[in-house]
């Protein structure tokens, strides 16, 4: 009977270090419900927001014991009522599941759902959901970036900044990135920067205006505002916004520098989308998959019972390059 079927997943019964995700062998495979999608995984990305949920530190807590995970590839098992625009065999990547994705199989809702090209291997699939809709959704929802505006991707070597980069490349933007290694600022490069700055230099911040002839930026994406937001507002052209995209704490600011620019700072959680933006970008973002600019970039692969190890060390080792993916 089908409705017996069990598989590995990781499971959370208590929050705190990446030691509470342990592996379980004799979950339940879940059922797609209406409108739901059962997939079998292949591959899960690792976000740095299930990091901050799993310590307990997240705005939102999920009920005890869950398994975490968003961003899954993989192929459709099966199909619960309603459902339409996919069908058992294809190749697809999820934006959210309901019941995990650190696991071999999960359910997500059908409009979370989107087909993966051939193109592109599920690892790659599983790069795609927060990392690629996040900077859609702080570039062109939130900044409004225009054609022929200067980007800075503050923190570009990771998921979100890889994906940023080529997302502003194919806006038509100048793309200004940083990174804090020299390959990571060889992987800028390589993903739609026209310039890569290393923000471990001291002077870094003079290079960057210097390469804006003393304008300034138009928009900054950026991945760790308590360390970077006071240098952000300083290197804003008038009118330029900061989209706060990742934070690990509090930060003095010196509010004159928004009122010498008329600048604003702008907070991204994609969590917030509404149906109709997730639409729109994931038209964009199929479209960027057909024409080749959209190339996740994967960076270290863990097995599933290395949740634990890939946590950590998307936490602990800086100088990121590319996403973090579990594999099954």
């Amino acid at each position: 009977m089908s409705g017996s079927r069990l598989m590995k997943a990781i499971r959370v019964s208590e929050f705190g270090a990446p030691s509470v995700l342990r592996l379980s062998s004799d979950v339940a495979v879940p059922q797609p419900g209406l409108r739901q999608v059962l997939i079998r995984v292949h591959a899960c990305g690792v976000n740095p927001v299930e990091t901050y949920i799993r310590a307990g530190t997240y705005a939102r807590k999920p009920a005890l014991p869950y398994t975490p995970g968003m961003d899954v590839a993989g192929v459709v098992d099966t199909v619960g009522e309603g459902v339409t625009a996919v069908k058992a065999g294809d190749r697809v990547f999820t934006t959210a599941t309901e019941s995990g994705g650190y696991a071999e199989y999960t359910v997500a809702a059908d409009d979370c759902v989107h087909k993966l090209p051939d193109a592109l291997d599920f690892a790659q699939g599983a790069a795609i959901g927060i990392p690629y809709f996040t900077a859609y959704r702080a570039l062109v929802h939130k900044a409004h970036a225009k054609a022929g505006e200067t980007v800075l991707i503050h923190g570009a070597s990771g998921g979100v900044g890889v994906a940023a980069c080529q997302l502003s490349r194919a806006l038509g933007l100048k793309v200004f990135g940083t990174a804090g290694t020299p390959e990571g600022m060889k992987l800028v490069l390589n993903n739609g920067a026209h310039l890569a700055f290393n923000h471990r230099e001291a002077s870094y911040t003079d290079k960057i205006m210097e390469a804006t002839e003393g304008r300034g930026i138009d928009v900054i994406v950026e991945m760790l505002s308590n360390v970077n937001l006071s240098k952000d507002l300083q290197m804003l052209a008038y009118g330029g916004r900061v989209m706060v995209v990742g934070s690990r704490g509090s930060v003095e600011i010196n509010p004159r520098d928004t009122m010498a620019k008329e600048s604003s700072i702008v907070g991204v959680v994609l969590f917030f989308a509404t149906t109709e933006e997730k639409k729109e970008c994931a038209a964009l973002l199929h479209s960027g998959m057909e024409s080749g600019w959209l190339r996740p970039v994967v960076g270290s692969r863990y097995p599933l019972d290395k949740a634990a190890q890939a946590h950590h060390d998307l936490i602990e080792s800086p100088g990121a390059a590319g996403k973090i993916v579990l594999t099954m």
